[in-house]
């Protein structure tokens, strides 16, 4: 009788034991099916961080940010001020122009006359939004948006302000956003990169981008932005060398894992394993990125939607296209820049030819990521790196103006990705000069990018030389009004 009892026992066990094997193995798979790095062997840091898993659920899957490089007017597009065009010419009040620094362009003006938009604004949608009739199709999606007025600054001049909206300081030498959303999440598509940079270039004065602005700082450099190319070569360097074929290639990088795997062993320097980390996904690129790239097989309705431009290679329109193409494939973070905005003088014409290149393709790309459903998962953002003054810089005429940089407030826009639609938020002064209600700061707004995809700003951190740093440095708060 004990023996039928011991028998009887085991066999129970047994059953149980691999019932619930059969469990975890359907659990395990499951895991590494909606979060890929979950056994990739990642270690958590000695904040308790472990990178590619979010500190919660996130709204957002992925970040597409369309930045206006040199800082859009918003009195001539979002911000309507029907006051200015009644004070024309008059000069700024003391009380409102306050003791704001100015830059070396008007420090030196004997006077500030203050200049209403030459275009006029209607309000469209249920939620009444005023756009300026220089953005029609924009206009039409104003109820997937959230239009922020409240944006302000601390940087008066390009370089560090676009220094300081990328990556949180004016210094440089920094993670950019898109680097640590890199860390912090994790490979959506073990193909193609993270991170990727795209740029276009408008009419007017173009001020420049460069690679410090999609830099991986002291990060490993595998989340460093890999900037496309409109050429032939869409990633330099990334086709096999001549007289070079795949087996050869694979081979290759095999032995060259081997002995940089001795130099770790003896050395112990993590950026070792990252350049291999950057060799194997140069090797995958190689099928993964010219098919990603080729627009040729979009269907006709999609190219009407973007416009013709979207077929030119190197436009803005083409690189929307190719933004959606990316975020759809699983890239974290597509940054565009559209260069051309910094109008200091002939406003009038050179913002209404802006405006006509990026109008059409960013309502195109907010309208079709929605078509396809991806709009919920997907945060696109758009606009530059501060505003533009309410009186004219050099001499006001009767057809032409220009406006000088304003870190006091600027509009934003964003869609999907868990934020509120139809939606305006923050008011400036009558004049358009000083917030009046709701401000946001920039670390503000990299606060809320981060927590739309399920990362604590303050959680989200990297230990360099002795000092713990994070992208909003040791401030900025949720806009919790703003999320859905």
């Amino acid at each position: 009788m004990e023996k039928e009892i011991l028998e009887h026992g085991f066999n129970f066990n047994r059953r149980r034991f691999l019932s619930r094997l059969s469990l975890g193995l359907g659990s395990a798979a499951l895991g590494s099916l909606m979060i890929p790095d979950l056994f990739g062997g990642n270690s958590t840091d000695e904040e308790g961080f472990t990178p590619g898993i979010p500190h919660f659920a996130p709204k957002a899957k992925r970040v597409i940010y369309l930045f206006q490089n040199g800082a859009p007017s918003q009195q001539e597009l979002f911000d309507y001020k029907p006051k200015l065009r009644e004070m024309l010419g008059q000069e700024i009040p003391p009380s409102v122009r306050g003791n704001q620094r100015l830059t070396g362009m008007t420090a030196n003006q004997s006077s500030f006359p203050l200049v209403g938009s030459f275009v006029d604004f209607k309000q469209y949608g249920q939620s009444r939004a005023w756009v300026s009739d220089l953005f029609p199709y924009t206009a039409k999606i104003v109820d997937d948006l959230c239009i922020v007025k409240s944006m302000y600054t601390e940087a008066i001049n390009h370089d560090p302000a676009l220094t300081f909206l990328q990556t949180g300081s004016q210094q440089g030498n920094r993670p950019s956003m898109g680097a640590w959303l890199s860390y912090g999440l994790g490979n959506e598509n073990k193909n193609l990169p993270n991170f990727t940079v795209l740029l276009s270039r408008g009419v007017g004065n173009g001020q420049g981008v460069y690679s410090k602005l999609w830099s991986n700082g002291f990060l490993d450099s595998i989340h460093q932005g890999v900037q496309f190319s409109k050429g032939e070569d869409p990633v330099l360097y990334l086709r096999d060398p001549e007289g070079m074929d795949r087996h050869a290639r694979r081979d290759m990088l095999d032995n060259l894992a081997k002995l940089n795997d001795m130099a770790y062993q003896e050395f112990g320097d993590p950026e070792i394993t990252a350049k291999v980390k950057q060799y194997e996904m140069a090797y995958r690129m190689q099928t993964a990125v010219p098919e990603v790239m080729d627009l040729s097989k979009e269907p006709d309705d999609i190219v009407k939607l973007y416009g013709p431009d979207c077929l030119v290679p190197g436009t803005y329109a083409a690189n929307c296209l190719l933004a959606r193409k990316l975020s759809e494939n699983g890239v974290r973070f597509v940054q565009l820049y559209h260069q051309g905005w910094d109008q200091h003088g002939n406003l009038p014409f050179e913002i209404a030819k802006q405006a006509k290149d990026v109008d059409q393709a960013s309502a195109a790309l907010v309208t079709d990521l929605k078509q396809r459903g991806l709009l919920d998962e997907t945060l696109v953002i758009w606009g530059g790196e501060f505003g533009r003054t309410s009186y004219t810089q050099g001499k006001l005429t009767a057809d032409n103006y220009g406006r000088d940089h304003h870190p006091r407030c600027f509009t934003i826009w964003m869609a999907g990705g868990g934020i509120k639609p139809g939606m305006v938020y923050g008011e400036t002064d009558e004049l358009g000069y000083n917030i009046a209600q709701n401000p946001v700061h920039v670390h503000d707004f990299q606060a809320t990018v981060l927590h739309q995809l399920g990362l604590n700003h303050e959680k989200l951190i990297f230990k360099h030389l002795g000092r713990r740093y994070r992208l909003t440095d040791v401030s900025g708060k949720v806009v919790r009004d703003i999320i859905a």
